[in-house]
């Protein structure tokens, strides 16, 4: 578990694209394919980690939902919390997703991809992918929502590891040994750390 949790780090970051204006018919496989690919060609490029880190940033943000990725890891401890508390989380959460994954893209080098079913229900869809280094696979499944931007991803299994499912029991377990409010001090230690 711990190594598709680690894997996932990576492979979030590399869910990377500029921002899809509503009028783009790009498809969510045809998106998850060109995602992937500009977050290869990043990470290959020349350039200072420092560079790839906010470029790659630049990318995430306009691809990956942290809004909801938030919300299904966190929703029973939103419940009840001041319009203040939820938009101070949401903004936490994706100030340290976008950063950690960032970071751990560029501690991995670029892998190759195997692009497998895309299944479209309305404005749901899932877009398999496999990731392929030189001495294994592994099974990556996005979760895409179409909003008025666009395609976005709100979800990432890898391995059968949900993403939303595993900050859930990072968040119910943080809370439970502290608070949420301890839960919000952790991240604001976090999101305060430099970049590095």
């Amino acid at each position: 578990m711990r190594r598709a949790v680690a894997l996932s780090l990576a492979l979030a970051t590399a869910l990377a694209a500029r921002p899809v204006p509503a009028a783009d018919a790009e498809g969510p496989m045809a998106l998850t394919r060109r995602i992937l690919t500009r977050s290869n060609e990043i990470v290959r490029a020349s350039g200072d980690r420092k560079q790839k880190l906010a470029e790659l940033s630049d990318l995430l943000r306009g691809f990956l939902d942290t809004e909801a990725l938030a919300d299904r890891a966190a929703h029973k401890h939103l419940a009840g919390r001041s319009p203040e508390e939820v938009a101070e989380f949401q903004r936490l959460f994706h100030d340290f997703f976008v950063r950690t994954y960032t970071q751990r893209l560029l501690l991995f080098d670029a892998p190759d991809f195997a692009y497998g079913a895309e299944t479209v229900t309305g404005d749901d869809a899932k877009v398999g992918t496999e990731v392929v280094t030189p001495n294994d696979r592994f099974a990556v499944d996005y979760t895409l929502h179409r909003s008025p931007a666009g395609w976005r991803a709100t979800d990432i299994v890898v391995e059968g590891v949900s993403l939303a499912q595993n900050f859930r029991a990072q968040f119910d377990a943080a809370v439970a040994k502290d608070s949420f409010q301890g839960l919000l001090e952790r991240l604001r230690a976090k999101v305060a750390t430099p970049a590095t």
